[in-house]
């Protein structure tokens, strides 16, 4: 989403969202500071905060050994300064995996596979995806690639209605690969602009469900060699470091290009996307935020941060 008032609201949202958390990184982070000497305790509860608020052990420690540094050397001596530097080093782990979504307009169809594991949200991010394509003007084919449940192809048509989307579908239990082929078939006879591909949801702990969707990757390239242009994993921020070996996995397996983190709206602590930021280094394309279509935007490090921190006079 660009960064106009209506990204401002969005992360505005966000922070609001976040802070309903009682275990949340912000949590009066400021309190912990205010009247504080900045000493080896304090950074102490500020490294259990960070852990706690799902960061990972890999990133929180290497945050805390720079803030350490800066310390020792004496360059932070006050709440604001330290608060200032939480935040330039959450933002050297996140800017470089702001990478929106783009539609290249010299791949027609541009072909979108979306993957994830169950109840992660993937159906809706597909939903959302699709609006906000076709509201950009594109025409848009959706796949019902997950014919092993019939309430995702059902979401997908009522996505599709909301949308402008079309949607090709068969039989529930019939070959996904099937189906994704003969909608890739059909977006390059028909003209489409973007192809989204959904697929059965995964636990990527089964290897033979894993294989399904090499499958599907298989038979996309076969029709296009250049395809898919994008495989998109949708993450369920609730599922806090869970998340972090979901994509390991699923990258391991489909090759992933982008990710959606969802559900940060719930119980989800927010840290977890510094955590896959710094592991998998992967553009992060998307966040969701609740159900509504305008409770999904790109992501942006900066009002990211801010809403996690609860700095940024912008969005206060």
């Amino acid at each position: 989403m660009p960064a106009d008032s209506g990204s401002s609201s969005f992360f505005g949202r966000l922070r609001e969202r976040l802070s309903r958390s009682a275990t949340r990184l912000t949590g009066d982070l400021a309190g912990l500071f205010r009247g504080r000497k900045i000493d080896a305790e304090l950074l102490d509860e500020l490294e259990a905060r960070l852990i706690g608020a799902d960061v990972g052990v890999t990133a929180t420690t290497e945050i805390l050994e720079k803030l350490r540094a800066e310390v020792s050397r004496r360059e932070l001596d006050d709440a604001d300064a330290l608060m200032a530097a939480l935040r330039r080093h959450l933002l050297e782990v996140l800017s470089p995996c702001a990478r929106p979504l783009r539609i290249d307009p010299a791949r027609r169809p541009f072909v979108i596979m979306v993957v994830g594991v169950n109840g992660s949200g993937k159906t809706t991010s597909i939903g959302k995806l699709a609006q906000r394509l076709t509201g950009s003007g594109h025409k848009v084919l959706l796949a019902a690639g997950d014919t092993f449940r019939a309430a995702a192809a059902e979401q997908l048509v009522i996505w599709a209605a909301r949308s402008g989307a079309e949607i090709v579908q068969q039989a529930s239990g019939s070959d996904p690969g099937a189906v994704v082929f003969d909608a890739l078939r059909s977006a390059q006879s028909r003209g489409f602009d973007v192809l989204i591909a959904d697929t059965a949801g995964r636990l990527h702990g089964q290897t033979h469900l894993m294989e399904e969707l090499k499958k599907i990757r298989r038979v996309i390239a076969r029709v296009d060699a250049a395809a898919p242009d994008e495989v998109l994993l949708v993450l369920d921020a609730n599922q806090g470091q869970n998340a972090l070996a979901q994509a390991r996995e699923f990258h391991a397996a489909v090759g992933v290009t982008g990710l959606v983190l969802t559900k940060l709206d719930g119980t989800a602590r927010g840290g977890v996307v510094v955590a896959i930021a710094r592991d998998m280094q992967l553009p992060i394309r998307y966040i969701g935020i609740g159900e509504q279509a305008e409770d999904f935007g790109e992501f942006d490090a900066g009002a990211f941060v801010d809403a996690l921190l609860g700095t940024g006079a912008a969005l206060k």
